[in-house]
């Protein structure tokens, strides 16, 4: 027997025309909402309704809706994802909310996302520190030729516990400083315990360093907003891990 119950909410939600546009927060009712929706999904019948009335809809990021792309994101009442930890927006349902509540729903904050519209980011900045280091150029074949390469099982168990970030960007939204310590913590930990991660070890870290430092992120202070807010658990030890290799790389160098 389903225990779906339906349930009104009232939204607070930050539309922006453009990015060199003023923004202001909106308000609007979702009504008759059905617990068992997905955030996402209530925001769809936000939309049809605007649709109907001949408004703009809510524009906002989504795709595959299963917590795997990172496309999906927004800050719903100071917590980026959501009250659900370890929870990515669209895998946030609104069993989480109850009737009456008030939902104040805004992109991330941050100048190296800079809004393009509504609650979409321009989050082309984590793709360039990916593109300064976040790769190996080491030759393993075919699939069966690098699953015969050995790896020790805590490396193993580390690499993919790295390699689980989506880069959705909610630790620097989470963040007081703004920065992408994590996510480019994990991207340089996933790699340098792998060994086919060990070709560009040194010049990685600095690359991607340097670059995030470029894009316009803050500094970590070690306050771990970023870890309570990942939706996959990221490990802030990965940020140490970044910084050992950081500072070996400038020794090197």
């Amino acid at each position: 027997m389903s225990t779906a119950k339906k349930i009104s909410i009232e939204l607070k939600i930050w539309r922006q025309a453009s990015k060199g546009a003023q923004g202001r927060f909106e308000h609007y009712t979702a009504k008759d909402i059905s617990t068992e929706m997905s955030f996402l999904e209530m925001l769809d019948v936000v939309n049809v309704q605007l649709a109907h009335e001949g408004k703009s809809p809510i524009e906002f990021d989504s795709d595959c809706r299963e917590g795997i792309c990172g496309t999906c994101g927004v800050v719903i009442n100071g917590q980026p994802h959501g009250p659900e930890r370890a929870t990515t927006t669209c895998q946030l349902h609104m069993r989480a909310f109850k009737n009456g509540d008030t939902l104040v729903i805004e992109p991330w904050r941050a100048s190296a996302f800079p809004v393009i519209k509504d609650l979409v980011v321009d989050r082309c900045s984590f793709d360039r520190i990916i593109e300064s280091g976040g790769y190996t150029s080491a030759k393993t074949g075919a699939h069966a030729d690098a699953n015969a390469i050995l790896v020790p099982k805590d490396d193993a168990d580390l690499a993919m516990d790295m390699a689980a970030c989506i880069g959705c960007g909610a630790c620097v939204a989470a963040c007081p400083n703004a920065s992408a310590s994590l996510f480019t913590a994990a991207k340089i930990t996933h790699l340098v315990s792998l060994p086919q991660g060990q070709v560009e070890r040194t010049r990685r870290a600095l690359k991607m360093v340097e670059r995030m430092d470029l894009e316009g992120f803050g500094d970590c202070s070690n306050l771990g907003e970023c870890e309570a807010a990942c939706p996959k658990e990221i490990s802030i030890e990965a940020i140490s891990t970044m910084k050992r290799e950081y500072f070996k790389a400038l020794l090197k160098k």
